[in-house]
């Protein structure tokens, strides 16, 4: 889904969509898929304010060698747990497996913030 951006827009801005206008018709889905979709993200927004209001955002605007490095070693590190995880059966001890697919979901919303300005402004 990488795709070289020049302009430094969304890629949804850039085809010509308005931000929260409707998405684009293609071929047809199932509509609870649509729903189920809109529901994660609410559920990971939710999450994310949550956390942003115990951490704060210095935790990655200070980040050794600035926010965006910080966030690739936090993905990183969330990434080898799910690796290792996996690997061994998927049972957690102390977070389940889908908090950390979670946290590395929130990570990419939190990435997208600072390379667009908007993270502790």
């Amino acid at each position: 889904m990488a795709d070289y951006n020049p302009t430094g827009k969304p890629r949804l801005e850039r085809a010509g969509v308005q931000r929260g206008g409707p998405v684009p018709q293609g071929n047809p889905i199932n509509p609870s898929f649509e729903q189920d979709v809109r529901d994660t993200l609410t559920e990971l927004g939710d999450l994310l304010i949550s956390k942003h209001r115990d951490y704060g955002p210095k935790n990655i605007s200070q980040s050794p060698g600035g926010p965006l490095n910080g966030l690739r070693v936090r993905m990183h590190d969330k990434t080898a747990r799910i690796n290792n995880l996996l690997d061994n059966g998927g049972t957690a001890q102390h977070e389940p497996l889908e908090d950390s697919f979670k946290d590395l979901a929130n990570y990419g919303i939190i990435a997208l913030l600072v390379l667009r300005g908007k993270w502790d402004r």
